[in-house]
């Protein structure tokens, strides 16, 4: 997903470039603004963290771009391409290195296994 940041920076494209350059398939997107319910119940595994409100506020600030990629390792590919969770710590040449300088607004979300993965794409898709 790209996030409010991201698509306010306009790096929708940049995003999808880099990874069909890597080899990933783009199989579902669409341009959407996520509602408080559907935030809350995406980022719901951060309930309890001091940060969620904060979480919850931004993805639901402005626009979002959802997609679903497919290939082989898609998951731990799409994550190495997007870097670290903190922008600071993500090496050069990934998304969040070359365009992001805080840990709250870091331009993507990637799933982090095929279990979020499935659950996300069915909230985003259904």
């Amino acid at each position: 997903m790209v996030k409010p940041d991201g698509v306010a920076k306009a790096l929708v494209g940049t995003v999808i470039a880099r990874l069909e350059g890597k080899g990933l398939k783009l199989a579902q997107m669409k341009m959407m603004n996520i509602d408080r319910s559907l935030a809350e119940e995406h980022y719901g595994e951060h309930k309890e963290r001091p940060f969620f409100g904060e979480l919850v506020d931004f993805i639901t600030s402005g626009p979002v771009v959802a997609m679903e990629w497919t290939g082989p390792s898609a998951i731990t590919a799409a994550r190495q391409m997007m870097g670290a969770t903190n922008p600071l710590e993500a090496g050069p040449g990934t998304i969040r290195g070359d365009f992001a300088l805080e840990i709250g607004e870091n331009i993507v979300h990637g799933s982090d296994g095929p279990e979020s993965a499935e659950r996300e794409l069915g909230l985003f898709f259904g």
